[in-house]
Formats: C-alpha cells, sequence, structure tokens
C-alpha cells in the first residue's frame, strides 16, 4: 500500500474511534473542536457577563454553536469564515476573508458600536506544506486577531487564539501581553497529541 493511503487509512481509523468524535455526535456539534472551547470555559469560567462575542475563522460552527448556547437569547455572536458554513440559529455570519479590508468593515458594522466581549478564534492558515511558510501564515494571522482586539475588545474582555509552536511563537506570546494583564498557554485534552497546537487565552484586556 503506497505510504500516503496509509496515513489517510491510520487518520479514518483514528476519527472513527476518537472519543470527541463521538461525544460531538451526540451532543450535535459540527466537530470534536467544541471540547477544546468548552474545557476553556470550565477552566476560565469564560462566558460570564457575556453577551458579545466575535468568533473568527469559525467553521464549520461548533465554537459558535456553543458560544450561541452560553450567551443566550439576549446575547449576539458574529462568526466570520472564508467558508460557507450551514446556518446556525442565533448566528449572525459573515462569509469573507477576515485579512481584507472589505470584510473587516462588515464586521465593524455588523458590531455596530456595541463592545465586544469576548473573541474567539480557532482559525489556521491553509497549509502550504513548506513550514516556514505555514508559520508565517499562521503568525500574520494571530497578529490580526490581536489587531482587531486592541481595537474592538472592551477594556477587561477576554481573547482566546489558537497558535501553532514555531519560530514566531514567542514573539506573539509577547505582543498579547502587551495588551491583557495575563496570557496562558494552553492545550486541552480535546486537542490531539500528535498536533502542535495549543491556545493562547489571554485575559483581561488592558
Amino acid at each position: 500500500m503506497p505510504k500516503k493511503n496509509k496515513l489517510v487509512k491510520a487518520w479514518v481509523n483514528q476519527h472513527v474511534t476518537d472519543h470527541y468524535v463521538h461525544m460531538a455526535a451526540k451532543d450535535n456539534y459540527r466537530s470534536r473542536a467544541a471540547y477544546k472551547l468548552i474545557e476553556i470555559d470550565e477552566a476560565l469560567n469564560l462566558f460570564k457577563n457575556v453577551q458579545v462575542v466575535v468568533d473568527l475563522g469559525c467553521a464549520p460552527g461548533s465554537w459558535s454553536q456553543y458560544a450561541v448556547k452560553k450567551v443566550g437569547v439576549n446575547g449576539i455572536v458574529i462568526g466570520i469564515d472564508l467558508l460557507e458554513i450551514t446556518p446556525i440559529h442565533g448566528l449572525e455570519f459573515i462569509h469573507g476573508d477576515f485579512t481584507t479590508d472589505e470584510i473587516l468593515k462588515k464586521l465593524v458594522q455588523t458590531i455596530d458600536n456595541k463592545q465586544v466581549d469576548l473573541i474567539i478564534s480557532d482559525m489556521a492558515p491553509n497549509l502550504s506544506g513548506i513550514r516556514g511558510v505555514d508559520q508565517a501564515r499562521g503568525a500574520y494571522l494571530i497578529e490580526l486577531v490581536l489587531d482587531f482586539a486592541r481595537e474592538y475588545l472592551k477594556v477587561g474582555g477576554n481573547c482566546i487564539i489558537k497558535i501553532f509552536h514555531g519560530g514566531e511563537f514567542d514573539n506573539l506570546v509577547k505582543l498579547a501581553r502587551s495588551l491583557f494583564n495575563q496570557v496562558v498557554i494552553h492545550k486541552p485534552s480535546a486537542s490531539r497529541s500528535a498536533s502542535s497546537e495549543t491556545y493562547m487565552l489571554c485575559k483581561n484586556k488592558i
């Protein structure tokens, strides 16, 4: 069997036997990624007194599903992604590229002068397979999320961002610490052990 086919078969086997995949199906979440946010929320009480949430890179929508549940009918969740998603009741979805001025303007218009209480981002770049390029793209996305937080997150607000270990890791953490009183790096149990992904928990915007 070719190496590629073996890797695909291994991934499929891991996926169908994955505890969090089965939980997601049972709990009606769109992906296992929901449990990363749930674990972070349970540790930090992220959604306490939160009314306005922005989910950057929300497809396929499991983080937005959880956020909508947590803020309730009086809250607002705005999600944005390059990919179309099946509508989620209670989510204001913007289809487009967060890195463009046009879509950022549309996002700001949707916020409509409301104070953003929480920013969540499970965003990752489209991978080229070239490590240096992929790390640079990932770092750029995180810088944009932090720029958005600087401008639109309320003082005292929180931000959760996916971050991969790489050459820009320390600089990105340093940038986050210039904006927030506390920055903690955490790898949720639902993150696959083989993945280099972690999450930057940015608490209490200055």
